[in-house]
């Protein structure tokens, strides 16, 4: 009776592992590449568009990563030298031997100083004149250096605030194409509607991925350009005073 018994249990058993091992094999087989190449003509087009998208973003974050690093390390090193003492006239002429090669600080440095020099050669230009002359060309320096550091900071943000529309755009197309494929059926059951709704909700899933990194990344660049820029505005601020003091002692 007990081996009867234990006999019945496990064969009531085994089709309940085997049904749940079948159910975890379709689980755990979702092809995502399949879903994509399974999809509509339009909804493919969405999801092209959202690939091409954040692989343009993630080539974006890791250039823009090495341009802010580099742009960070030459403003440590310029600073460190700078305010170590060292003879202005020495820095600007290293600078403006190199003169292609330099940023950042280093290019507003030798920026303002030339104009400094050029005005200081005129003659019956004040102290005034010279200090100005040299604050508009440390600001024009400062611009095109901005302006190189946020170069494409606006396609990251173009891409995390309109990629999830555009995947919502293609699941509303998948969606309506599969509900429209079951005008023609007789007999419609989930089976025949659950593909055509993965496709199409996989195109929503595509446009968070693109959008999540470049929102991330732009958030995270922006406060240090912006940084950047504070650094580069204080420099300005105090090489003017600098400037200042030499002009009018070369005045008196």
């Amino acid at each position: 009776m007990f081996s009867q018994a234990m006999l019945l249990q496990a064969t009531a058993i085994e089709p309940l592992s085997d049904a749940a091992g079948a159910a975890s094999a379709q689980g755990g087989g979702l092809n995502y590449l399949q879903l994509m190449l399974d999809a509509s003509l339009p909804v493919q087009c969405v999801m092209a568009l959202l690939l091409l998208a954040s692989v343009a973003s993630w080539v974006i974050i890791f250039r823009k990563k090495r341009v802010l690093d580099r742009a960070q390390n030459e403003a440590d090193g310029f600073e460190e030298r700078f305010w170590a003492g060292a003879d202005l006239g020495r820095i600007y002429a290293e600078a403006s031997g190199r003169k292609q090669q330099i940023s950042g600080l280093e290019a507003i440095f030798e920026g303002g100083m030339r104009e400094f020099n050029r005005v200081r050669q005129r003659r019956g230009m004040d102290a005034r004149t010279q200090l100005e002359g040299a604050q508009r060309a440390m600001r024009a320096t400062v611009s095109r250096e901005l302006d190189g550091l946020e170069h494409n900071l606006e396609f990251l943000a173009n891409v995390g605030s309109i990629s999830p529309y555009v995947g919502l755009f293609g699941t509303v197309l998948g969606i309506l194409m599969s509900f429209h494929g079951l005008a023609t059926m007789k007999e419609a059951t989930i089976a025949t509607v659950a593909p055509g709704i993965s496709e199409a909700l996989l195109a929503t899933a595509m446009g968070l991925f693109a959008a999540i990194p470049a929102v991330w990344a732009y958030n995270r660049f922006a406060t240090r350009v912006e940084r950047i820029a504070v650094r580069y505005d204080t420099f300005t601020e105090e090489f003017s005073s600098i400037l200042q003091r030499q002009a009018h002692i070369e005045d008196t």
